[in-house]
């Protein structure tokens, strides 16, 4: 530490001197080329084409190395593209800005502009003919920054981590390209993206406990979104019938490698369809997703190969839990009594007025989900845990409700949805009771929805996919601060 404070001091003092000189943070720099480009555009040009045909660059970047040898040096910079190598000559460029540049640090940011060639080494570089200093780095790079392997340093610091970790770039790069591709698929059949709000006078959508925060215009206390699935509803009542909206979710809840109080999720709502169509269409998309990203449906992911190009399993909730536990009964699972002694015996906590629904997906989560390696739809929830699904037709204890898992993680939840305003309307007030009797996760009345479905939804299915945990598994990353640009960490000390 009192080694960095000393490089800080000197840096510093350059900075003071550079002010006294003139402008120290010059903005009248512009590059004319960028790395990644010049190294594609000029990948089949030999050195003797270069030289025969003189191509004149302004570049721009981090200075990532130095290599001062006398009257002639060797440096490095980056741009958002790649890495570019510099070869300064003192006659080239004078002797006052040679003697400038062998003062100037790792982490500066420079500006040089000269002509292409190749060294006796084959690697393309700029032969500088001027060269000027842009902004004066204070800090220093990590001694060994190539693989910042610190991890809270990496969160914490995020920018100093895609200064030096190419792979943290990558996947923020990959991150936007997943978004991008899902716009795509989902604007190609005629969905309309839509913004609903992110401040709400009643959470709902999800059974999550919410961040409160407080209007002081209004006077009344607010919420931050859990889901924005009430209110693209209200949008399907409307007439908009095929409508999605990728925002940014909040759930007051802990922190983990699957978990951040603030993700990003994709909701979509279909008119005249129901949860089978979405299964179908979700498959499509990931399978699709993968060639898009990788060129095959065959998913590396934490030293494990997936196949997303065989089709995904299916199979109900209850097959999943029988198949997990062999030796029980099926009429145990809606048993109450049996369903305690299983959760106790399995170390799951519950509370008194649980269900058997609630009993058995907490069963699943905490014995089955875990174990749902290979891409499978998990279908036919209990209704008790879905108050917003359309109970089957076939079996009132269940719901027409999925859930996609890939490596033991779940990605995408989906249901055909409760239209019937007055069904619905029970099933809040369930809810409430369950929140007065201490359920900080069961969800609010909401009389407006209710007033909007009586106005009569379609038939509609609606679909719910983690952005990050979806991110997380196509860039092999086994955390979702990973994926996330500014993870949420404790405060520094």
């Amino acid at each position: 530490m009192e080694e960095e404070h000393k490089l800080i001091a000197e840096r510093r003092a350059k900075l003071a001197r550079l002010r006294e000189a003139g402008p120290a943070f010059p903005n009248d720099y512009r590059r004319d080329a960028l790395a990644g480009e010049l190294h594609a555009a000029f990948a089949e040009r030999t050195g003797e084409w270069l030289e025969a045909h003189p191509t004149r660059v302004r570049v721009g970047g981090r200075l990532m190395r130095k290599s001062p040898m006398g009257k002639a040096s060797f440096a490095t910079i980056a741009d958002r593209t790649g890495q570019m190598q510099l070869y300064l000559q003192r006659d080239a460029v004078g002797a006052e800005a040679y003697e400038s540049f062998k003062g100037w640090d790792v982490g500066d940011i420079i500006g040089a502009g000269g002509v292409l060639f190749r060294t006796k080494t084959s690697e393309l570089s700029v032969r500088v003919e001027s060269v000027r200093l842009l902004v004066k780095s204070l800090r220093p790079l990590p001694e060994k920054w190539h693989g910042l392997a610190d991890t809270e340093l990496r969160y914490r610091q995020r920018y100093l981590d895609l200064i030096v970790n190419a792979a943290s770039v990558a996947v923020l790069r990959t991150r936007a390209r997943i978004v991008r591709y899902l716009r795509d698929f989902l604007d190609a059949l005629d969905f309309l993206e839509v913004e609903t709000p992110m401040m709400q006078l009643i959470p709902g959508g999800a059974t999550a406990r919410p961040f409160v925060t407080h209007h002081h215009a209004l006077g009344i206390d607010m919420y931050l979104r859990i889901a924005p699935e009430l209110y693209l509803k209200r949008l399907i009542v409307g007439g908009l019938e095929r409508v999605y909206e990728i925002n940014r979710n909040f759930r007051n809840e802990g922190l983990s490698t699957r978990h951040n109080p603030e993700f990003t999720m994709l909701e979509l709502y279909l008119a005249y369809a129901d949860y089978r169509d979405l299964m179908d269409w979700a498959e499509k998309a990931m399978r699709g997703l993968a060639n898009a990203l990788h060129g095959t449906a065959q998913l590396q992911y934490q030293g494990r190969t997936y196949d997303l190009a065989a089709p995904f399993r299916r199979l109900s909730l209850e097959q999943a839990i029988l198949e997990r536990h062999p030796g029980l009964e099926p009429r145990s699972l809606r048993d109450l009594a049996a369903l305690r002694r299983l959760c106790g015996q399995a170390g799951i906590a519950f509370r008194p007025h649980d269900g058997p629904g609630k009993l058995q997906i907490e069963l699943f989560e905490k014995t089955v989900e875990p174990e749902l390696a290979e891409p499978t739809f998990i279908h036919a929830y209990p209704a008790e845990v879905s108050p917003l699904a359309r109970p089957s037709d076939a079996d009132p204890f269940l719901a027409d409700r999925f859930e996609l898992f890939v490596a033991g993680r779940e990605l995408a939840n989906g249901f055909s949805e409760l239209n019937d305003p007055e069904e619905q309307a029970l099933r809040f007030r369930a809810q409430a009771a369950r929140k007065e009797q201490g359920d900080e996760e069961a969800m609010f009345y909401d009389a407006d929805y209710i007033r909007a479905l009586e106005h009569g939804m379609p038939p509609t299915a609606g679909l719910g996919v983690g952005i990050d945990r979806l991110v997380m598994l196509f860039t092999d990353s086994p955390s979702i601060r990973d994926v996330i640009a500014f993870p949420h960490l404790r405060p520094e000390a």
